[in-house]
């Protein structure tokens, strides 16, 4: 007597299980496993200072002449960003790192937010949003995927404002297409 075939459908469903099963096994074991943390990209002694999380810094004061209304604030000399909403009153300030070239003291808009991509530097980033261009370059804000901050450009024209991951992700939901972007001196 010749053996049965199983109908396709069977085996189709059957391999399916087996491979949804194997995900949430090794999700689950991902899950419960240690998390890597980012040791090695920390800022050299000749780059900016981090902020840290942990201890909020006193208030900076937004520059005088940075407009009034709901805006973005980036200040070349202070390397620093405030989100200042609607009744003149600044949500949050931020250090930033700034690239090798940067905008113009002027008024902006953000005109792109763009996905998650790879810098001109090589690091991955994302929340990347463009408000200004200068010598062939496009100036954006951007925070990069592991957190860390970028070492000093050596040679290379960079002209991403980078900022924690956290500082990111909060002028993502602050800077819709269209915000203004006022650059200070």
């Amino acid at each position: 007597m010749p053996a049965r075939r199983l109908p396709s459908w069977i085996w189709v469903t059957g391999l399916t299980a087996g491979a949804v099963a194997a995900v949430v096994v090794l999700a689950v074991q991902a899950d419960s496993g240690p998390h890597p943390t980012v040791t090695a990209a920390r800022p050299s002694v000749s780059a900016s200072p981090r902020p840290s999380a942990s201890k909020p810094a006193a208030p900076a004061v937004v520059p005088a002449g940075s407009g009034t209304g709901r805006r973005v604030v980036y200040s070349l000399g202070q390397k620093r960003v405030w989100l200042v909403d609607a009744s003149d009153v600044s949500r949050r300030s931020f250090a930033v790192w700034p690239g090798t070239v940067s905008p113009d003291p002027g008024s902006y808009t953000i005109s792109l937010r763009a996905e998650p991509t790879t810098g001109s530097d090589g690091v991955q980033i994302e929340h990347i949003m463009y408000f200004a261009a200068k010598s062939g370059r496009s100036i954006a804000f951007s925070n990069a995927l592991d957190g860390s901050s970028p070492p000093p450009a050596s040679g290379i024209q960079t002209s991403g404002i980078r900022m924690s991951k956290a500082d990111g992700t909060a002028l993502w939901t602050f800077g819709e297409t269209g915000t203004t972007v006022v650059v200070a001196r």
